[in-house]
């Protein structure tokens, strides 16, 4: 054997122990904290409008357009706190889940709650139990999981910290919580719901498409001061069953490839900053035509977007002078409606009754968020 080839073998089996001994370093550097200290991290849900368009698929084929999305953080967080657990374990309990635990090694990613488990094998985290709760109901097409994922990336990457790795900016946290989730999901995934869980605020996402530079550019609409303001031009109603955004996104995405509908997603580009452009002018009404127009264009495609209650709920935003959309890829979940304060009121109280026709349906609290991720540790 050369000098060579033993120095690369005992390179590769340096570098190997070297990781073995980091990972330990981390999983016992938490666990001390954990035994200390009450370790907690937690992101904000959003409502958005253009989504979809922030899949590669999508806004590199239409760069040209200048593609966009947007989105408001609520302060409808989901929060994660982390308990020590048996070594070499990972345990996640979180509502409307089965609680599940299994060997750091063996975790499935193809699990319900296989996001967190595949964020705790890239860290090499084990012996812990990480328990998720949102404010948001469970699979409610608010971003809820993005947002666990976002609040778990960034608490272990805050212990890392205390090993003395270097730190994490926002768009390192949001791009990492995005490509763990998109390598476990099967299909394509959008980067808008990481990006208001980090963030926070109500923003515009501008997607390029170019190789070299920023994947993405952030434009915030409305300075804090506006916000109390500007939630009460907001209705936000939950339907009272969960939502399956894989489905739909799955179908646009075969759509979108297949040539069927390029046309019409370029006219969702255009309703986009349609509505962006009215919304910083604060022209509620053709922010809610916009709106509309998008939504209309979505149900062409897709008209399983709504069910049967978010369809009523949709009938009554237009009847009222009202934008309405559903949240995330539809399908259940949430609807959200925009208008003038006066026509809200309004449809405030029709969206009532018409949520009552439901048990688990209702409205939701519309508080936007300032803050995005934050950490405890």
């Amino acid at each position: 054997m050369s000098l060579t080839h033993r120095l690369g073998k005992m390179g590769r089996f340096e570098i190997g122990s070297n990781k073995k001994f980091l990972q330990a370093h981390m999983s016992d550097k938490l666990r001390d904290i954990l035994e200390c200290a009450r370790v907690e991290g937690s992101a904000p849900c959003r409502i958005d409008m253009g989504g979809t368009v922030d899949i590669r698929t999508f806004y590199y084929a239409l760069r040209h357009l200048y593609p966009c999305t947007f989105n408001i953080a609520l302060d409808l967080r989901t929060r994660v706190r982390l308990f020590p657990y048996r070594d070499g374990r990972v345990k996640v309990s979180s509502k409307g889940f089965e609680t599940a635990e299994f060997p750091l090694d063996r975790v499935p990613f193809d699990h319900p709650l296989g996001l967190i488990f595949a964020i705790a094998a890239y860290f090499r985290i084990e012996g812990v139990h990480i328990d998720i709760h949102s404010a948001s109901p469970p699979r409610s097409a608010l971003g809820g999981s993005s947002s666990a994922a976002v609040a778990l990336v960034t608490i272990f990457t805050k212990a890392l910290e205390k090993t003395g790795a270097n730190s994490y900016s926002r768009s390192r946290i949001a791009l990492l919580a995005h490509g763990i989730e998109e390598s476990i999901a099967g299909v394509p995934c959008g980067l808008q719901d990481q990006l208001a869980a980090v963030y926070g605020g109500v923003n515009t996402w501008h997607w390029p498409g170019k190789i070299e530079g920023p994947v993405f550019k952030k434009e915030a609409i409305f300075k804090k001061a506006f916000f109390d303001v500007f939630e009460k031009h907001l209705l936000l109603a939950y339907c009272g069953l969960p939502h399956e955004s894989k489905n739909i996104n799955g179908i646009w995405i075969r759509q979108f490839l297949s040539g069927r509908s390029r046309g019409i997603w370029s006219d969702i580009v255009q309703c986009t900053r349609t509505f962006v452009a009215a919304l910083k002018e604060r022209n509620f009404v053709e922010a809610a035509t916009a709106m509309n127009m998008e939504t209309a264009l979505r149900r062409k495609m897709t008209p399983e977007v709504f069910d049967e209650m978010g369809a009523k709920l949709c009938r009554s935003a237009l009847e009222n002078q009202c934008g309405v959309r559903f949240t995330g890829a539809g399908g259940g979940g949430c609807v959200w409606a925009l208008g003038e304060i006066e026509d809200i009121l309004q449809l405030k109280s029709r969206w009532k009754k018409i949520l009552k026709e439901r048990k688990e349906a209702g409205l939701l609290n519309v508080r936007i968020d300032t803050e995005g991720v934050s950490c405890s540790l």
